[in-house]
């Protein structure tokens, strides 16, 4: 992330593909009603950005990434990821507060923001890839559930190039706004399936899922570059509950296999077929 000063207030122009969009609708002018007008009022002053609480400043951020290396999290280019990106404006300005605990957060359409903590510890297992481990670097990432865009924000810090997905069209067009805010010129929205991946722009190098669904797409692995690495929540055997799962995808003697082990349990929103 650019260190200029102003860099907060700049927009940049994201690339958006609309899968499956209408044509726009028409729009008339309508007098609104007085009480129509104060909600009005009221909505767009929930939207503003969260002011004399001190969400601004650095010092807040670093204490959140301390209480998360505390934890065991202890790579140092997710930690200093996860210090540069203003979480807070990434969730309604009545949550903001909570913004920097280590908790998930309602971003609406029964969504939310992952935990600090899981977001962490997820792109610190992408960077065991074998890519990775050799270019440092996470190459060109395919996110899963871009929600209110904050995951995505934090990759761009560490990669390539971001390509993130989401299927329910408020949240996208919400991520496109809060990622305005920020220098992450390397972010492409997609508005479609997520379960379908985004084949124009494989192979990637790194894959992560937002949302857990009873195994692993077939076409996420497809577009698994070779020397890759996939982090996604699936269902647990049996069905009780959700683990975290590695894909690596290995090749040996010019043959290619899918290497995987599985982690932690975790809770995440399910993963779902269709746009919305």
């Amino acid at each position: 992330m650019s260190s200029d000063p102003n860099a907060k207030s700049r927009r940049f122009p994201l690339p958006l593909d609309k899968l499956g969009a209408g044509a726009a609708p028409k729009v008339r002018e309508v007098l609104m009603p007085q009480r129509h007008l104060r909600e009005a009022a009221a909505d767009a002053a929930r939207q503003q950005s969260p002011r004399g609480l001190g969400m601004d400043s650095d010092s807040v951020r670093r204490r959140m990434v301390q209480r998360l290396q505390q934890e065991g999290l202890n790579d140092e280019r997710v930690l200093q990821a996860l210090a540069t990106v203003p979480r807070h404006e990434f969730v309604d300005s009545a949550l903001a507060i909570q913004a920097y605990e280590d908790t998930s957060l309602p971003i609406g359409h029964g969504q939310t923001i992952s935990k600090p903590s899981v977001v962490g510890r997820m792109i610190a297992m992408l960077f065991g890839g074998a890519t990775a481990r050799q270019t440092g670097q996470l190459g060109k990432v395919l996110e899963i559930g871009t929600g209110c865009g904050y995951q995505a924000a934090v990759l761009a810090l560490l990669a390539r190039q971001v390509v993130s997905i989401e299927r329910l069209k408020p949240l996208h067009d919400k991520a496109r706004l809060n990622l305005g805010a920020v220098r992450a010129a390397s972010v492409r929205l997609i508005y479609g399936d997520g379960r379908l991946g985004h084949p124009p722009a494989a192979p990637f190098d790194s894959i992560i899922a937002a949302a857990g669904g009873e195994d692993i797409p077939p076409a996420w692995l497809a577009q698994l570059a070779p020397g890759g690495r996939l982090v996604a929540p699936t269902v647990a055997p049996g069905g009780r509950g959700q683990l975290l799962v590695v894909v690596d995808h290995q090749v040996e003697a010019g043959a290619s296999r899918f290497v995987r082990t599985e982690h932690e349990a975790v809770l995440f929103v399910p993963l779902k077929s269709g746009v919305m």
